[in-house]
């Protein structure tokens, strides 16, 4: 199964770096809505910021929707969204969806649930083509990625 993981890392980091993935082109998709914020009210949050202090960023949710709530329900809603909870949830961790199009034994949609995982699967060599591919297509965009905490 490991041989499999590496393998399929592999072709799917040399696919996106071509734009071959079946929904298009990561950068355009991301640089698209960064880029639609100037219009219309969009609320980016990222998975690092989630992953280092979540109740600051539901905090956030609340304020971009102009909810304010009790403690105890802020309270829930983390308990709810951490991820071993929904890595229980088959409506989050995409167990519902048809092995055909996400098979779950190659690799589960929710894997580990920590920041900067990616360093076990690129090789040097796949993050400089990375890091270099990403200068190129997100130039002149102000979107800044934190890549672990």
């Amino acid at each position: 199964i490991e041989s499999i993981l590496n393998v399929n890392v592999s072709l799917f980091f040399y696919s996106s770096l071509f734009a071959l993935v079946a929904f298009g082109s990561w950068y355009d998709h991301v640089k698209g809505w960064w880029e639609k914020r100037k219009d219309k009210p969009i609320l980016y949050l990222f998975y690092e910021d989630m992953k280092e202090d979540p109740k600051c960023e539901i905090q956030k949710v609340l304020q971009f929707l102009g909810k304010d709530l009790k403690e105890d329900v802020v309270n829930k809603i983390l308990h709810h969204t951490s991820f071993q909870e929904m890595q229980k949830n088959p409506t989050a961790n995409y167990k519902m969806v048809p092995k055909a199009h996400m098979d779950h034994s190659v690799s589960p949609f929710m894997r580990k649930g920590i920041a900067g995982d990616w360093k076990n699967h690129f090789t040097v060599a796949q993050n400089e083509a990375f890091d270099s591919d990403y200068k190129e297509k997100m130039k002149g965009s102000t979107l800044q990625f934190r890549m672990e905490i």
